[in-house]
Parts: structure tokens; sequence; C-alpha cells
């Protein structure tokens, strides 16, 4: 269904004035939009390519990796018909499903140039390590100023019928009297749905995360799920959000409006002898509490060294807490800082 957006400027406190919708008939300007700040679609996708050419002969206009791994096709609608646009990004899409790991790095290498290796640009944009599979599943997204409903009744045939990741998202564009410009975004179907639809129609062949009680048990295991679980319980109030890998539980910060892995326990490579493992990202911690490097370094065990986990991963630091106090130090420091 077209959706009727309207915006209104809010002048002197009790009185609104509407803006004007205007034409936005420049897909182009989109596009680059789009490549500067991909985020105006999702916060987490990562554009890899620019204008790639299939095997098929088409030419894909973006080309993103999600959180994931996955792909996701971003193709603006410009003057095509219904029926063009909804088999041209279906096209892209028979030849993306394909790409390998090789091809997909290849690609990226190409379009991130100082920016990369990818292994580097997706550290730095989702705070994880590059998946081990890539493009297990694939998305496409048709950008355009307007859809018609013709396209949107077939895509969401494809969508809602047989699971396919197809969306649609439209920009609407207004300008006031003083020329000042203004841009609302509207998805067709909520992305989450899409996920859903897509995830409850497919087999994954990707290994998913440990649990918590996993990587737990594993902790017990090595003989250091006391140091484990005090740990775990002192850095979640300190961090926004903690998650988990298929080695480690990974605590989050959001810096400049961005997730960022900064500090992971890695209960798998301890052991009663040497501690429990971990590994911080020392420069980021700085920023995200505020406080001087050399500050935190006062409170981290005395083993800890610097190590370059990937090529061009921001500094590192790992060691081991190897009794209680030097757990207690950490925590009561993290918990000052965090003031």
């Amino acid at each position: 269904m077209p959706q009727d957006v309207k915006i209104w400027e809010i002048q002197n406190g009790d009185t609104l004035k509407e803006i004007k919708k205007s034409k936005l008939d420049m897909e182009e300007r989109i596009e680059n939009w789009l490549e500067k700040d991909i985020s105006v679609i999702s916060t987490d996708l990562l554009v890899i390519g620019r204008q790639v050419e299939t095997d098929f002969g088409g030419t894909i206009d973006l080309l993103c990796l999600d959180y994931n791994g996955d792909i996701v096709i971003v193709e603006l609608k410009r003057d095509k018909t219904p029926r063009e646009v909804i088999a041209q990004v279906l096209d892209y899409a028979s030849w993306v499903k394909d790409l390998s790991n090789e091809k997909i790095s290849e690609i990226a290498n190409k379009y991130l140039g100082n920016k990369g290796p990818l292994e580097r640009a997706f550290k730095e944009r989702f705070g994880e390590e590059l998946p081990e599979i890539l493009n297990e599943h694939h998305k496409m997204i048709i950008a355009a100023s307007e859809i018609d409903s013709s396209t949107e009744r077939i895509i969401e045939y494809l969508s809602n019928t047989y699971g396919v990741g197809i969306n649609a998202v439209t920009f609407h564009y207004f300008r006031n009297d003083d020329g000042k410009e203004f841009l609302a975004r509207v998805f067709l179907i909520e992305p989450s749905q899409i996920d859903y639809r897509a995830q409850i129609k497919s087999i994954s062949k990707r290994k998913p995360p440990l649990t918590y009680e996993e990587l737990e048990e594993t902790a017990k295991s090595n003989g250091v799920d006391e140091f484990y679980k005090l740990l775990v319980d002192g850095l979640t109030p300190i961090f926004d959000q903690k998650g988990t890998t298929r080695s480690t539980i990974a605590f989050i910060g959001i810096i400049k409006e961005s997730r960022r892995t900064i500090f992971s326990i890695i209960p798998g490579d301890s052991d009663p002898y040497q501690g429990l493992r971990f590994q911080v990202y020392i420069d980021r911690l700085s920023e995200y509490l505020h406080t001087k490097t050399e500050d935190i370094m006062q409170i981290l065990p005395p083993n800890c060294k610097e190590y370059e986990p990937w090529r061009g991963a921001p500094r590192t630091l790992a060691g081991y807490f190897k009794n209680k106090e030097e757990i207690e130090k950490f925590l009561n420091g993290l918990a000052q800082f965090k003031k």
C-alpha cells in the first residue's frame, strides 16, 4: 500500500507548518547517500562493492555484508517497470548465491582499498571477526523514491509465500521554504519480518554461537568456573550488551552509536595453571570509559601482552586472571571509571 508520509515543522512551540513533499527523481543521489552512510537503511550493513559486474552481464548498484556475513543486494529502481526491477534483482540474486568466500573477499578488497582488507573492515564495523562461512543466505532490497502497487504485491508474494529475502525501501523527499532538505525512510515490510520468514523456510549450515551455559560448562571443565562466574557477573553491569561466539563471551559497548566488542573471556583457552584467558581492545575500552589507557593498564593483570589477532586489528591486549584478587581489582577499577 502506498505510504502517505508527511512532515510538519514545529514553530514557536505550538504552531505546525507542513513541509511540502517534493519530487526526488535523481536515483543517483539516493545511491550516493547509501554508499556514504548505509545505516540509512540498516546499522547492520557494510558496503563491500558499488556497480559490481555479474557474470550474467548485469551491474549491482550496491553490494553489502550484514552482521552474519550474508550478502545483501541493494538495487535502485530508477525508471524500471515492476516486471523489470523484480526480474533484475532476482537475476542478481541467482549470481550472488554462488559467490565463494574468496570471490567476496576479492570484490570487497578491491572496493575497500586502504580501508580493507575485508577482515579488518568487518571487525571495525561490527566488532566481531569475519564469520568462517559467508553468504549462507542473501537478501535483496529495492530502493526508490516510490514503489508502485504492482511491485509491492510481487515482493509481498515472494516474501510471505516462499520466504524470499526481498524487501523495498522508499525515500520521501521534502524541502522547506528556506531550501533545507529532509529525507524520510519507509520499509514496505518490517525487516525483522523478512528475516523471520526466510529463517523458518531454510535450513542453516552455519554453526550457531555457543550458549552461555555451554561456555560456563567449558570454564568448569577447564577448572576456571569460579573465576569465570565472578568476572561475568562483574562485567555485565559495566557494558551495554553481551553476546557469545563459538569460543568467547563478548562484552559490547556503544561507541559513537556503533556496537563494539571491547572485552572477551575465552574459557576454552583457560586452565587452572595459567588462569582465565581474556582479550581486551584497550583503546576501545579507554574511549568507552573516557579514561586514559595508562590508568586501565594499572588494573589489568601484569602478565597481559599486546598482540595482533588479525591483520590491522585495533590495539589488543591478552592475558590471564590467575586469582580472585586480580579479578576484583579489575572490576573495582572499571566501576570507578564508569562513574
